[in-house]
């Protein structure tokens, strides 16, 4: 590269515009999927006495939450005012982040503690199942174009709804046990687990700590995620 030749610092102007749209095709999809997992889990939940399946639809409600605060910030078309907005966003999926941790770790310790036996749940089941094969799809594309975007609350959004896939496994793994071998523990076990996970990941985004996030002096567009552009 000679001397004279100019440095470009992310995307131009045109492919900006169109991760912005991918982005809020992502995000209404991921909504109105969680809209639907909420409705399905929490009355599964509720016929089932699963504490479980209610936990898993509250946890939609939340991610619900947490992708309409992304798609808040990308409604603007002006560029500079999704900047301005993108630490209000950050700090509303932080708190989606603890609250949905909060919620799990007071679930998972009252199962184990034996507050009541839930029931067996076909449609919990193909629910869990139908979230783990959808959600890592919907969070890896969404996350690819929030780095090269350099959006930290596209990314973080991501990782929310990564973690919906851990909590549909863990759902999943649940139910199943519950089902077949009446191991009620190891659901609120591994819940307990991704609790932590979820905390740490909303210290993060309180923190705007996300992948491609440029740095106070806007200039810190080299390195994504531990790679060099």
């Amino acid at each position: 590269m000679s001397a004279g030749t100019p440095v470009t610092l992310g995307p131009s102007a045109a492919r900006r515009e169109a991760l912005v749209r991918r982005i809020r095709l992502l995000v209404a999809a991921t909504i109105a999927y969680n809209v639907v997992e909420a409705v399905v889990a929490l009355t599964a939940g509720t016929l089932a006495s699963s504490t479980a399946l209610i936990g898993f639809g509250l946890d939609s409600v939340i991610e619900v939450s947490s992708a309409a605060a992304v798609a808040w910030q990308f409604s603007a078309t002006d560029h500079a005012v999704r900047e301005t907005r993108e630490k209000t966003t950050l700090r509303i999926i932080a708190v989606s982040f603890l609250a949905l941790a909060a919620y799990v770790t007071v679930d998972a310790v009252r199962a184990l503690a034996g507050t009541g036996e839930a029931g067996r749940s076909v449609p919990g089941i193909v629910l869990a199942a139908l979230s783990l094969a959808i959600m890592p799809f919907l969070s890896a594309a969404q996350r690819k174009a929030g780095r090269e975007l350099g959006s930290a609350s596209a990314v973080a959004d991501s990782k929310q709804t990564l973690l919906c896939t851990y909590l549909s496994a863990v759902l999943l793994a649940g139910l199943v046990l519950n089902a077949t071998l009446g191991w009620s523990w190891a659901d609120p076990l591994a819940a307990l687990v991704i609790a932590g996970i979820a905390v740490k990941e909303g210290r993060d985004a309180w923190q705007g700590k996300g992948c491609c996030a440029p740095g106070p002096d806007r200039t810190d567009t080299g390195r994504c995620c531990g790679r060099e552009e």
